[in-house]
Formats: structure tokens, sequence, C-alpha cells
């Protein structure tokens, strides 16, 4: 199953909170500012570290729901 960001993306801003289309949500524990706006874009969750397409590297993530 393919899993996007539910709704629009803005980036990393420290402490982003995403929602993903799967119902789950994760939180930013790595500190990473980068903006780049996208709707519903694309996300892999490996090893606790989440690749949003578009962005130059992954981030690590904790579950919260």
């Amino acid at each position: 199953m393919a899993l996007h960001v539910n709704g629009s993306w803005n980036g990393w801003s420290g402490e982003t909170i995403v929602e993903l289309t799967d119902g789950s949500v994760w939180k930013q524990i790595e500190y990473r500012y980068e903006y780049r706006y996208s709707y519903r874009p694309r996300v892999e969750i490996s090893s606790n570290k989440m690749q949003v397409v578009g962005m130059s590297r992954p981030v690590r993530v904790r579950r919260l729901a």
C-alpha cells in the first residue's frame, strides 16, 4: 500500500507532525528545516526514518498514533 501525506505538505520545520492517508500520525524528532510545497506527496518509512518524495533526505520520526 502506498502511503501519502494526507493533504498539503510544506516541508520539515523542526517539529513537523505528519498525518498519512492510512490514518497514522508521525512527529519529526530530528531537527531539519527544508521547505517544499506539495499536495499529497508519496512517503516511505523505514527504520523510523521518513522520506517524503521531493525532499533531499529522510528524517527521523516517531509514531504518535
